[in-house]
């Protein structure tokens, strides 16, 4: 039976994990984590909540955090330390927090993942994209979000972005450099990234590729949360056999 704490249960994501690790013959949720817990929760009889991460004394084997931003590196690393494997949907690391996280769950000797997208139509797009960028090598990112989400670029856009520009020949691109202008987005190694945050959006990119008198557009819509599930389920499937601390969803599909 894994026994699994999950951070950031009163969001919208918590609750749905929630809904799905109650669903799990083989998972027992010990623990819930929120900074401000809601009264009204509907957890399971024997449920332990915590809004500190020192009183955190529980046991599990499983951390899975839909926090935000500002505090997903912590709790992370406070998962890692207490020896649960983090199951990560939270965006906001950077490349330097990885490391660190993917370092200290070495010594630790635990894996885990570090997922920028849990549905499977945004693993998949990452999948097309970097076939088509060896062949499109000048693109940009378009990533559109609820009104709500507290990161821009988002971590899908960010992790799309840097397989556009790991897959493409740098000799390859025609496009030109332009000066820095807001307009045209962020900049991730030459790749510029839009962002969208409006209501009525869940999640949702789209990947603009350009070529001599041709044009490829890859896009994919998540338009429920439950739609992210899938791949939270995969990941809970997969992370006690993991040996350390990967990033995408991808690596276990």
């Amino acid at each position: 039976m894994k026994k699994i704490i999950i951070a950031g249960i009163t969001g919208s994501m918590g609750k749905q994990t929630e809904k799905l690790v109650s669903s799990l013959k083989d998972c027992e949720l010990v623990g819930a984590f929120a900074p401000h817990l809601d009264d009204n929760l509907d957890l399971p009889a024997g449920t332990k909540l915590f809004s500190d991460l020192k009183d955190c004394d529980i046991e599990a084997d499983i951390w899975i955090d839909f926090t935000v931003p500002s505090a997903v590196f912590e709790n992370t690393k406070f998962a890692i330390e207490h020896k649960m494997r983090p199951i990560i949907g939270t965006s906001g690391l950077d490349d330097s927090q990885i490391s660190e996280l993917q370092n200290l769950a070495a010594i630790n000797g635990i894996g885990g993942i570090i997922a920028p997208n849990f549905g499977l139509s945004a693993v998949l797009l990452m999948k097309f994209v970097k076939e088509a960028a060896k062949y499109f090598p000048d693109a940009e990112v378009i990533e559109m979000h609820h009104a709500d989400k507290l990161d821009a670029p988002s971590g899908t856009a960010i992790k799309t972005a840097q397989i556009i520009a790991e897959s493409r020949n740098p000799e390859d691109i025609t496009e030109k450099t332009l000066e820095q202008n807001p307009a045209r987005g962020a900049d991730y190694e030459g790749i510029k990234i839009h962002s969208v945050r409006l209501p009525g959006y869940v999640a949702h990119e789209q990947v603009l590729f350009g070529g001599p008198g041709e044009a490829l557009t890859i896009r994919q819509d998540s338009f429920d949360r439950s739609s992210f599930m899938q791949g939270v389920k995969v990941a809970i499937e997969q992370v006690m056999n993991l040996t350390k601390l990967i990033v995408g969803l991808e690596k276990i599909l």
